[in-house]
């Protein structure tokens, strides 16, 4: 009798427990909360719905530091885009974690606070990178080594070079040593804040922003809620273009978001495009920066032509104008 009931008080609890990550972790669990939040005029935490269906998961992504000067004129190189969101990265760490790195630079002759310095971070960063760039070709070994040592991730390249096959930061987090498995964590936010910054424009660099990144007053909903993208006014029919080679995660319609279009490019950034009139790839297509993948329109809930431009780090939508810096334009100046 008493195992019995042990064993009923058992079920119940794992069943309480089901429910509990169903209401927390799942799109239906999200919606319901957001439902009881608009019922009764509450706040909640609930992740938006796209960031169920982009395929990303993750750890969250820090806030990047500033843009240099210098990258606001001009379109950045890839060994720029790198060290910055590397340096961005270790700003995030404690001092702990950061030791690594700090070696390094020490090892290189590099001044070991100024990795981490706001003026100074991103060219001290690119200097550490480059000195490492011999030994690590690969953007993906390079901060490994920044962010676990040169030893443990000279360790792991070689062992992923002993497997053969396509070189990666998953694969190589998982040959790190004992010990070191953290250090993949902000490799992954590096990589991913440096990828961000390369990313172009899925329109004319003139479009009107008629409702930024950030909490408003819903236009249709009327209470205030998070705005995980900004809104870029465009006519109906305007060419959208992928920000971004990648491969297409969602080509579907919904209620909300209209005919939308997810785009998964690698290294935990994602980027989706709402309320478009027609979709022009599909599913599982892979598509090259500045390819047509859509025209913009008015569906979902919408209240006019426009469209929604949502950028998100590890699946954690954030503002798209902090990775905007200057773009060419067909005469090749840049503009802002």
């Amino acid at each position: 009798m008493f195992a019995r009931r042990a064993r009923g008080l058992l079920d119940f609890t794992f069943a309480l427990l089901c429910v509990w990550c169903a209401y927390h972790h799942t799109p239906a669990g999200a919606l319901l909360r957001r439902a009881g939040a608009w019922a009764f005029h509450t706040r909640t935490t609930a992740r938006p719905l796209l960031a169920y269906y982009d395929g990303v998961s993750g750890t969250a992504v820090p806030v990047p530091a500033a843009l240099p000067a210098a990258l606001l004129t001009r379109v950045p190189t890839s060994a720029e885009a790198l060290a910055w969101g590397t340096h961005s990265a270790l700003k995030a760490l404690d001092a702990k974690a950061r030791e690594p790195a700090l070696a390094l630079a020490r090892a290189e002759g590099i001044d070991p606070e100024s990795l981490v310095d706001p003026v100074r971070g991103p060219v001290a960063t690119r200097r550490l990178l480059d000195a490492l760039a011999g030994d690590f070709p690969s953007e993906e070994a390079r901060v490994t080594a920044v962010f676990a040592g040169r030893v443990p991730a000279r360790f792991a390249l070689e062992r992923v070079g002993a497997e053969g096959g396509a070189l990666s930061l998953e694969r190589l987090a998982k040959q790190l040593p004992p010990g070191f498995e953290g250090s993949s964590v902000g490799a992954a936010q590096a990589l991913a804040l440096s990828t961000a910054l390369m990313l172009g424009w899925p329109v004319s660099e003139s479009a009107p922003v008629t409702s930024p990144f950030g909490y408003r007053v819903h236009p249709t909903l009327r209470t205030r809620r998070m705005h995980t993208g900004v809104d870029l006014a465009v006519r109906t029919g305007t060419t959208v273009t992928a920000v971004a080679a990648g491969v297409v995660r969602r080509s579907s319609e919904d209620s909300v978001n209209g005919r939308v279009l997810v785009l998964d490019h690698g290294r935990g950034v994602t980027t989706a495009y709402c309320h478009n009139s027609e979709l022009l790839v599909k599913a599982g297509t892979r598509v090259e920066k500045g390819q047509a993948i859509a025209l913009s329109g008015s569906t979902g809930r919408s209240t006019g032509p426009h469209l929604h431009y949502q950028l998100e780090l590890a699946a954690r939508p954030v503002d798209p104008f902090g990775f905007r810096t200057a773009l060419r334009t067909a005469d090749g100046a840049t503009e802002l």
